[in-house]
This record gives C-alpha cells, structure tokens and sequence, in this order.
C-alpha cells in the first residue's frame, strides 16, 4: 500500500445513515417519519437498528426488543432482511468503486476513500460532495460525509454531520473539532472503556489528550495508546484497496483420490466450520464463498456464489455443499477439495439480530469462547467430525509412513557403513 512522503492525506468517510431502516423506507415510504425498529421480533431478540424518531425515546441498538417496545410502544416493529440489505449495500459500493481512486469498504454500511493527491487536480471536497450526491440520487439512501487528514477523524466527522450531512475538517481545525466531543465518539471507545475514563474525569476528547500516553496505557491497557492517538488526531493507518482484502481459505488432498460424495460433503462441513471460526475471530462477514475442487487428472475447477453478509458455519455449510453438488459432475476421482471466503467486511453477525432463536445465538458464542480457551479443535459439527473408520485409517496411514521413513533411514546407514563413512 503506498502512502505519499510528506504529503497531507485527504480521506473521506462515507457513512449510510440508518442504514437498514432506509432501505426499509425505499421499499415502504408510509414508514417515513415514523418510529421504526429492525431485529427479531421476539422479546428475546435485540435492536439492529432503530430510526431517529424511535432514539429519542430512548431506544437503541443491541438493545433488547422487549425493552425498546416499552420505551416506544407506538415503533414499528420489522424483521431484518440480510439479503435486501447486503443488495443495496454492494450497490454502493460498485458507485464509489468506478469513481475512486482507493476505497475501502469498512463493514455493510461504511467505506473509506484515500484522495490524497487530487486536490491537485480537482477539489477535494467539491469531489466528495458530488460522490455524496450520486450515492443518494443512484439508490436513494441517505449518506453522511466526513473529509479530513485521516480516518479516524474523518470517521469522527461522518459520524458528527448525521444526520445526512458532510463535514470537512482540515489540518488546521482537527484538535478546535475534537476537542469539546465526548470521549464516547472516539473509535474503539466502548461503553465499557468510556465508564472508565469518566470515573477517572475525563469525559471530552481534549481531556484525554492531555493526559501523558503512559498513564492511558496503565489504565486501558495496550489499547491505551492507541486510544490516546485517535484523541490526538494521530492515525497512519492507511485505506486497505477493497480488492487487496485477504480472502479465508482451506484446502484438503487426500491420500487416496475419491468418489465418496458423502465423505467429500462431511470433510467440506469441517473445513468451513473451521475457517468460518476464524472469520468470527476476526470480526468479519463474508459474501463470497467458493469451492475449488481437483480431479486426479489435475484438471481444476471453482464455483463461488455470492451471498448475504454471514459468519455462521450453518449457513456457509449449506452453501458450500450446494455449491459441491452443482461443481462434481464427471463422477472422477477426486485428488483435492476447497473452500474459500471472500469480499469481507468487518462487522458484527447481523443476522443474530433478526433470529427469533437467540439459543443458537447464544450455541455459537459458547462454543467459540470454548474453542478459544480449549483449542479450536475442542468442539466440532457432527456432519466436520471423521467416523472412527476414518480416524483409524488416517493413524494406520500416518504409521504406515513412519515405518517407511523408518526404513529409508535405515537404509540409508547401511549404505554409509558399507562406505566407510
């Protein structure tokens, strides 16, 4: 990634107001001007997203349902439609990919773009606002803007110029903007982090940037400094090209090519099971999945499917296998087998928020704070797990090849005792 020398960066954060409601809206205008909530519709189930109208009532996200029902009684309750959503938002993005020069897409309803350079030839900020315009002409979602020297900052703006405005904030101007906003609006500064700062007395940004760094890093911990940086208005990290995004993979080639579809399905649930655990790992949703597959004559072929913003095994699996049974059709030995996913973005699983069964919601959190405390290997899908069989094939193979390692070795000091060696 190339990051000019001396020269003052220009980034540019684009931030979809509302975004699930807004889509709701284009579908529905009576719900316009009215209190909307989106997520499960159980009690059990939290807020995704709520309207302006229905925060002044308190609601908000993450919320739970039955609470934000009895702060606004009178919203409009709506379940989440991942698949809509993710459609608008690659709608978006395909806007500001044919006019950028570097973008990043952040998560489902946030990008980053680098100008850094084109006020050279053209206005920054006169760019950024007709790119702002096309965005809300061309889909008809509301979109707030924020230019400034970085993205932290330029995130900072987006976020203060909601709702469906753009704020520029220039070099000169970062720390008089900064500094009299609660500490709350700085990113990485959650409920828990921003609790602790204002029992220390620090409730606004220019407080906390005064501070000496080391005390920060004592109080926060690692993440301390980095937090004291943003309140400084210090932020290096550069805007990651969308396409250069890593993708997730896992590949598998078997000691004996195979026919077997119904062991080729269990080994491919497993794989994904397991890369789709490092995706929550990560943070990250994928819309891609793809399924390569090798025949013994090494001829290979891929299929991938584009899909709704997920990070849940059940549903990858499901694909995945789809894509398998639509991918093998020449019924020949298969050599190789695997599954990659890609276009991802960093967000939380958005669709938890619209499961009427929290209990599976609350399976997958389980089962991955064991896996991260025991070994990701600690608990498994039935359909990912080898049969007995399999295992004991797999240990008799592993043996069969140290014996032969073995005797190779034996062999070979022989050779060098009848040398003389």
């Amino acid at each position: 990634m190339l990051i000019a020398g001396n020269m003052e960066r220009s980034v540019l954060h684009l931030d979809l107001d509302t975004f699930f409601v807004s889509v709701e809206r284009l579908k529905n205008s009576r719900l316009i001007g009215k209190p909307v909530i989106i997520g499960g519709l159980s009690d059990r189930s939290v807020v995704s997203s709520c309207s302006y109208e229905a925060r002044k009532y308190g609601v908000n996200s993450a919320m739970p349902m039955k609470m934000a029902r009895s702060l606004c009684p009178e919203a409009i309750m709506i379940r989440g439609d991942m698949e809509m959503y993710s459609r608008y938002s690659n709608m978006v993005t395909e806007i500001i990919a044919e006019k950028s020069p570097l973008y990043e897409k952040s998560s489902i309803d946030e990008h980053y773009v680098d100008l850094t350079g084109m006020d050279r030839f053209f206005g920054c900020c006169k760019w950024a606002h007709e790119l702002r315009q096309r965005i809300m002409k061309e889909t008809g979602l509301p979109v707030s803007a924020g230019l400034s020297v970085n993205k932290t900052v330029s995130k900072i703006a987006a976020g203060e110029a909601k709702p469906n405005g753009e704020i520029e904030v220039g070099r000169e101007i970062v720390f008089p903007f900064l500094d009299p906003l609660p500490v709350s609006r700085i990113p990485m500064v959650g409920p828990k982090t921003c609790h602790i700062l204002r029992s220390m007395g620090i409730a606004t940004i220019y407080t906390l940037r005064n501070i000496p760094a080391e005390m920060v890093e004592k109080v926060l911990g690692k993440n301390g400094i980095e937090i004291w940086k943003k309140a400084n208005g210090i932020d290096p990290s550069p805007v990651m090209s969308f396409s250069e995004q890593k993708s997730i993979s896992t590949e598998h080639t078997f000691e004996k090519d195979t026919t077997d579809i119904a062991r080729l399905n269990q080994l491919l649930a497993g794989m994904v099971e397991k890369i789709a655990y490092d995706l929550r790992n990560q943070e990250k949703l994928t819309s891609c999945v793809t399924v390569k597959i090798r025949y013994s004559n090494f001829d290979t072929h891929t299929l991938q499917k584009r899909i709704p913003y997920t990070s849940f095994d059940h549903v990858l699996t499901d694909v995945a296998k789809e894509l398998l049974s639509r991918l093998y059709r020449r019924r020949m030995l298969i050599r190789l087998i695997g599954v990659r996913f890609s276009h991802m973005v960093r967000g939380v699983q958005q669709l938890s928020m619209f499961d009427d069964t929290p209990e599976k919601i609350n399976l997958y959190m389980t089962i991955d704070k064991l896996r991260r405390r025991f070994g990701p290997d600690t608990v498994r899908r039935a359909a990912g797990v080898m049969t007995i069989r399999e295992r004991e094939e797999k240990a008799l193979k592993q043996l069969e090849n140290a014996l032969n390692e073995q005797k190779m070795m034996e062999e070979r000091l022989r050779g060098y005792a009848m040398h003389g060696f």
